[in-house]
Protein backbone atom coordinates (compact mmCIF):
# COMPACT_ATOMS: atom_id res chain seq x y z
CA UNK A 1 0.00 0.00 0.00
CA UNK A 2 1.23 3.45 -0.91
CA UNK A 3 0.01 6.65 0.74
CA UNK A 4 0.37 9.72 -1.44
CA UNK A 5 -0.98 13.23 -1.85
CA UNK A 6 -4.55 13.23 -3.17
CA UNK A 7 -5.37 15.22 -6.28
CA UNK A 8 -8.59 16.32 -7.91
CA UNK A 9 -8.06 13.40 -10.32
CA UNK A 10 -8.54 11.01 -7.35
CA UNK A 11 -11.94 12.44 -6.46
CA UNK A 12 -13.97 10.18 -8.83
CA UNK A 13 -12.52 7.16 -6.95
CA UNK A 14 -13.09 8.73 -3.51
CA UNK A 15 -16.62 10.07 -4.06
CA UNK A 16 -18.53 6.76 -4.25
CA UNK A 17 -17.37 5.51 -0.85
CA UNK A 18 -17.30 9.00 0.65
CA UNK A 19 -20.92 9.48 -0.40
CA UNK A 20 -21.99 6.04 0.88
CA UNK A 21 -20.30 6.56 4.26
CA UNK A 22 -21.68 10.06 4.79
CA UNK A 23 -25.19 9.20 3.54
CA UNK A 24 -25.33 6.21 5.94
CA UNK A 25 -25.18 8.77 8.74
CA UNK A 26 -23.36 6.51 11.21
CA UNK A 27 -19.89 8.01 11.62
CA UNK A 28 -19.54 11.59 10.36
CA UNK A 29 -21.20 14.82 11.44
CA UNK A 30 -21.43 15.97 7.83
CA UNK A 31 -24.78 16.82 6.21
CA UNK A 32 -26.21 13.60 4.76
CA UNK A 33 -27.09 15.27 1.47
CA UNK A 34 -23.69 16.72 0.53
CA UNK A 35 -23.29 17.12 -3.20
CA UNK A 36 -20.26 15.81 -5.04
CA UNK A 37 -18.88 19.34 -5.40
CA UNK A 38 -19.50 20.29 -1.74
CA UNK A 39 -17.89 17.10 -0.52
CA UNK A 40 -14.85 17.56 -2.75
CA UNK A 41 -14.37 21.10 -1.47
CA UNK A 42 -14.64 19.92 2.17
CA UNK A 43 -12.31 16.93 1.75
CA UNK A 44 -9.54 18.02 -0.64
CA UNK A 45 -7.65 20.51 1.52
CA UNK A 46 -5.12 23.08 0.43
CA UNK A 47 -1.70 23.43 2.08
CA UNK A 48 -0.63 23.74 4.80
CA UNK A 49 -3.31 21.13 5.40
CA UNK A 50 -3.10 17.84 3.51
CA UNK A 51 -5.32 15.19 1.94
CA UNK A 52 -3.92 11.80 0.99
CA UNK A 53 -5.08 8.55 -0.54
CA UNK A 54 -3.97 5.02 0.22
CA UNK A 55 -3.65 3.03 -3.00
CA UNK A 56 -2.77 -0.58 -3.73
CA UNK A 57 -0.20 -1.76 -6.26
CA UNK A 58 -2.58 -1.30 -9.21
CA UNK A 59 -3.53 2.24 -8.14
CA UNK A 60 -6.95 1.43 -6.68
CA UNK A 61 -7.91 3.96 -4.01
CA UNK A 62 -8.46 2.03 -0.78
CA UNK A 63 -9.07 4.97 1.54
CA UNK A 64 -8.32 8.61 2.20
CA UNK A 65 -7.41 10.95 5.02
CA UNK A 66 -7.45 14.67 5.52
CA UNK A 67 -5.12 16.31 8.01
CA UNK A 68 -5.50 19.85 9.20
CA UNK A 69 -4.94 22.50 11.81
CA UNK A 70 -7.60 21.72 14.41
CA UNK A 71 -7.68 25.16 16.02
CA UNK A 72 -6.57 28.60 14.91
CA UNK A 73 -4.48 31.30 16.57
CA UNK A 74 -2.98 30.30 19.88
CA UNK A 75 -4.40 26.78 19.46
CA UNK A 76 -2.85 26.21 16.05
CA UNK A 77 -0.29 23.77 17.45
CA UNK A 78 -3.03 21.10 17.62
CA UNK A 79 -3.69 18.97 14.53
CA UNK A 80 -6.85 17.17 13.50
CA UNK A 81 -7.59 14.45 10.99
CA UNK A 82 -10.42 12.45 9.45
CA UNK A 83 -10.31 9.10 7.69
CA UNK A 84 -12.47 7.16 5.27
CA UNK A 85 -11.79 3.62 4.12
CA UNK A 86 -13.69 2.15 1.20
CA UNK A 87 -15.85 -0.56 2.84
CA UNK A 88 -14.84 -2.91 0.01
CA UNK A 89 -11.29 -2.74 1.41
CA UNK A 90 -12.04 -2.79 5.15
CA UNK A 91 -9.99 -5.07 7.37
CA UNK A 92 -6.76 -4.67 5.37
CA UNK A 93 -5.04 -2.19 7.69
CA UNK A 94 -5.87 0.84 5.57
CA UNK A 95 -7.29 2.86 8.47
CA UNK A 96 -4.29 2.07 10.68
CA UNK A 97 -1.88 3.05 7.90
CA UNK A 98 -3.71 6.34 7.25
CA UNK A 99 -3.88 7.21 10.95
CA UNK A 100 -0.20 6.38 11.47
CA UNK A 101 0.68 8.47 8.42
CA UNK A 102 -1.29 11.44 9.75
CA UNK A 103 0.49 11.24 13.11
CA UNK A 104 3.86 11.32 11.37
CA UNK A 105 2.73 14.22 9.18
CA UNK A 106 1.56 16.18 12.23
CA UNK A 107 4.78 15.50 14.14
CA UNK A 108 6.94 16.52 11.16
CA UNK A 109 4.83 19.66 10.67
CA UNK A 110 5.56 20.73 14.26
CA UNK A 111 2.20 20.06 15.87
CA UNK A 112 2.26 19.19 19.58
CA UNK A 113 -0.82 16.97 19.64
CA UNK A 114 -3.64 15.55 17.56
CA UNK A 115 -7.26 15.91 18.58
CA UNK A 116 -10.35 14.27 17.13
CA UNK A 117 -13.36 16.46 17.85
CA UNK A 118 -16.23 14.06 17.18
CA UNK A 119 -15.66 10.30 17.23
CA UNK A 120 -19.06 8.61 17.36
CA UNK A 121 -18.99 6.29 20.37
CA UNK A 122 -20.75 3.49 18.47
CA UNK A 123 -17.94 3.51 15.89
CA UNK A 124 -16.17 0.89 18.01
CA UNK A 125 -13.64 -0.09 15.33
CA UNK A 126 -12.40 3.50 15.04
CA UNK A 127 -12.31 3.97 18.81
CA UNK A 128 -10.35 0.72 19.21
CA UNK A 129 -7.92 1.72 16.45
CA UNK A 130 -7.32 5.19 17.86
CA UNK A 131 -6.78 3.83 21.38
CA UNK A 132 -4.29 1.28 20.03
CA UNK A 133 -2.35 4.19 18.51
CA UNK A 134 -2.16 6.06 21.81
CA UNK A 135 -5.27 8.25 21.76
CA UNK A 136 -7.33 8.69 24.89
CA UNK A 137 -10.92 9.77 25.32
CA UNK A 138 -10.88 13.15 27.04
CA UNK A 139 -14.63 13.37 27.31
CA UNK A 140 -17.89 12.47 25.67
CA UNK A 141 -20.67 14.79 24.63
CA UNK A 142 -23.76 12.81 25.71
CA UNK A 143 -26.37 12.42 22.99
CA UNK A 144 -24.22 14.54 20.66
CA UNK A 145 -24.95 12.41 17.58
CA UNK A 146 -28.22 11.18 16.04
CA UNK A 147 -27.36 7.67 14.92
CA UNK A 148 -29.88 6.29 12.39
CA UNK A 149 -30.26 2.96 14.26
CA UNK A 150 -28.93 3.53 17.78
CA UNK A 151 -30.66 6.85 18.42
CA UNK A 152 -28.86 9.53 20.37
CA UNK A 153 -25.30 8.45 21.16
CA UNK A 154 -22.21 10.22 22.47
CA UNK A 155 -19.41 11.96 20.60
CA UNK A 156 -15.94 11.35 21.99
CA UNK A 157 -13.22 13.94 22.00
CA UNK A 158 -9.98 12.02 21.60
CA UNK A 159 -6.42 13.26 22.06
CA UNK A 160 -2.84 12.12 21.62
CA UNK A 161 0.33 14.07 22.35
CA UNK A 162 2.97 14.00 19.65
Amino acid sequence: MLIREATVADWPAIWPFFHAIVAAGETFTYPLDLTDEQARDWWLLAPPNRTVVAVDEDGTVLGTAKMNVNHLGNGSHIAGASYMVDPAHAGRGVGRALCSYSLEWARAAGFRAMQFNAVVETNVNAVRLYRSLGFEILGTLPEGFRHPREGLVGLHIMYRPL
